[in-house]
This record gives structure tokens, sequence and C-alpha cells, in this order.
């Protein structure tokens, strides 16, 4: 655990560092608020879409070749993004390489299976959580580090987050062990690679059913979240990347304490089923105060409410990966990473669009948190099939009693 952690640290790092400026170099090539929302989607889809059908490939070669492998090739493809993306002089050059870097990168689902791997199922959500928490640091340190450095010059992140990922290409080749013994892995299928075969194969795994929509809806709020966040904050409040890196420090800091800290501990009184579902319910609901906020300080306040948010993925994705055999964690979080993938990919679709049909709207007017609004009902879909999920597991299980 100490290896990858610190391995999925320093990606974080490298990761949160361009979330405060990647909006505004994108806004260097657009020549309005509407336009920059829609280049900004087009590079936020470009990424996801290539990212969504390499995934299951690069999950399935991680089940026969091993992890350590596939996550130094997401290094490089992380390192080729950073360094081109600073000397980007079009915004055709952005999207060209959020394409390459897609293709090459699915740190986050390998990380998963390498923990999955060395972990007995009844400890996963609890280590699920403790990597969840170094991404929460990551976010910590990246996005603040990323304002201070784009306040200086746009370009600047990205380069050190170049430098920091061949730091972490170095230290996974010469220090980080593999973690998929022989007798686990299994041929490589290309039939494996089929990105919406391996989502059937996810929605047939015995006990999942629901959960699967679960997984999609959620995730696309999360996304679209993710598309918005800068960008409505600076048509909403006049936020720079400095006002962002902070905020999504304090989005970091959140989630250190809740996964790192307390859900462990609340493991021990609540179920992962409960605490999805509370978790659920915490992000519907703040996303609903996000879009109607009518101050910048405001949304820290309601990042801080929104903690037990935090607790969902580590949750859900316990639930799954106990339904995997052990020599198929690759190929299962890989669709797992797949579906959020494809998630990625549409939530530009929907979270550019719709920001951008507000952006023209004066300053703290409501109405710009309309990608919020639409966030807190998937999260409401999401809520829903979870609730109805746990009730039949529940009446399964007491009729085989």
């Amino acid at each position: 655990m100490p290896f990858i952690m610190l391995t999925v640290l320093i990606d974080m790092v490298a990761i949160g560092l361009i979330i405060p400026v990647l909006p505004a170099l994108v806004g260097s090539f657009a020549g309005s608020q509407a336009d920059q929302a829609y280049w900004y989607g087009v590079v936020a889809f470009s990424f996801g879409f290539s990212n969504f059908l390499a995934s299951p490939m690069l999950g399935a070669l991680s089940d026969h070749f091993g992890r350590r492998p596939l996550l130094l090739l997401g290094f490089l493809g992380l390192g080729l993004s950073f360094f081109v993306t600073a000397l980007a002089t079009s915004i055709w050059t952005l999207v060209a390489v959020r394409v390459v870097s897609g293709a090459m990168q699915t740190n986050a689902a390998i990380a998963n299976a390498y923990v999955a791997d060395i972990t007995a199922p009844e400890d996963r959500a609890r280590r699920f959580g403790l990597l969840g928490a170094m991404m929460g640091l990551g976010f910590i340190i990246g996005p603040v580090m990323g304002g201070l450095l784009g306040a200086i010059k746009l370009q600047l992140p990205f380069l050190v987050a170049g430098v920091l990922t061949v730091v972490n290409f170095t230290y996974g080749y010469f220090v980080l062990p593999e973690s998929l013994g022989a007798a686990q892995r299994k041929s490589f299928r290309w039939s494996a690679t089929n990105p919406l075969r391996t989502l059937r194969a996810l929605a047939q795994l015995k006990g999942i059913g629901p959960l699967v929509g679960v997984v999609g809806f959620s995730t696309l709020a999360q996304f679209v979240l993710y598309t918005v966040w800068v960008l409505y904050t600076t048509f909403k409040f006049g936020w720079g990347p400095l006002e962002n890196g902070w905020s999504l420090a304090i989005v970091g800091i959140v989630s250190v304490i809740a996964q790192g800290f307390l859900l462990g501990r609340l493991l021990k009184v609540f179920s992962a089923q409960r605490l999805a579902v509370m978790g659920l319910v915490s992000s519907m609901l703040a996303n609903v105060m996000w879009g109607a906020a009518t101050a910048g300080w405001m949304m820290y306040v309601i990042v801080v409410a929104n903690i037990l948010s935090t607790t969902v993925a580590a949750s859900v994705q316990s639930l799954i990966s106990s339904a995997a055999d052990s020599r198929s964690q690759g190929q299962t979080l890989g669709a797992v990473n797949s579906l959020s993938s494809l998630m990625a990919v549409v939530a530009p679709t929907l979270g550019a669009p719709l920001l951008g049909m507000v952006s023209h709207l004066p300053r703290g007017d409501w109405r710009i948190g309309a990608p919020f609004y639409f966030c807190a009902a998937l999260q409401a879909a999401s809520l829903y099939l979870a609730v109805l999920h746990f009730r039949r597991h529940r009446r399964a299980e007491a009729a085989a009693l």
C-alpha cells in the first residue's frame, strides 16, 4: 500500500496542477465566454472519448502483463500531455494531445486493481478509501500550486506537472513492485477490449444489478461538476486561477479527512450500502445549493457540509470489486473505469453547453447554476437506483435464510 499510495499521490498532484488553469488556457484561444465554454467542452470530450475506448484494453493488458508496466505507460501518457500542452499555440493542438494522452492513461483503474490484488475483500472499502485520500491530498497540493504558478504564467503549471510525471515514472520504474503474481494472470483476449462488451459484462456480475446505474449517473454528475466548476465560478463570481485553486484545495482537504480518517470509522457503524445512500443524499442537496449560491464563500461552506459524498465511490466500488473473481480485477475495474470514461465523454457535451447557454447572464444570477441543478437530478436518479438495489438485496438475503 505505501508504494501505490505514493504513486497515486504524485499522479494526482500533477493532475491537480492543471485544473485551475486549463479553462483559462482554452480561453486564451477563444473570443467570448460562450466560445470558451464550448471549446473547453471539446477539449474535455476528446480526452474522455479516447480514454473510454482504451480503458478496457489497458485493463485487460494489466490482467495479462501485470499492473506495473501499465502504470508506467500511463505516466508516459500524462507526461506527453503536460509538456505538449505547455507548448500549444492553438486550440486544435490541445484537442489532439488530449486524444493521445487519454488513450494512454488509465492510472486510476490500474491503481484500484493493484489495491484489489493485495487486499482481502472485506478490507477493500477501507483501502479504496485510503487511495481516495491520497487522491484528495493530491488535490490539496496540486490546485494550490497550479493557481499560484498560473498567476505567474498560464503554461508554468503544465511544465511543473510534466516534471512531476517524470519523477513518478522514475519512482515506479525503480521502486514500485508488481502486485499481480503469475498464477493470477490471465491470457489476453481481444474480445475483452470492446468497451461496450465490458460494460455488459459488468452489468451481468452477480449481485451488482442497478449499482451499474448508480456508478453511471453519479459519475456523470461528478464529471459535469468537474467540467463546469472553474468556468462557473469565473462567470458567476469573477474568480481567477488562484481562487479556483484554493477552492479545489478545500475539496481535497475534505476528501482526505473523509476517506483517510472518517471512512474506516464510519464503516464500523454503517454498512457500505448505507454510507452510499447517505453520500448520494448529501451530494444531491449540495449540487442544488452550489447552483443557487449568491456569493463565493458559500461554495466553501457547501464543500465542507458535503463531506459524506466522498464515501460513495469507495463504498460502491468495494461492492463491485467483491463481486468479481481474483483473476478479473483488472478487467472488472477497467470496465468501471470505462463506464466512468464514457460519462467523462458525455459530461462535456451536456455541462459545457448548459453553462454556455447561461454565460451571458449577469454575475450572481441563480440561473447560471443550471449545470448544478442538472447534477442534482442525476444524483437523485442514483439515489433511487441504490435504494432499489439494496432493498432487493435485503429481500433476497431474507428469502435465502
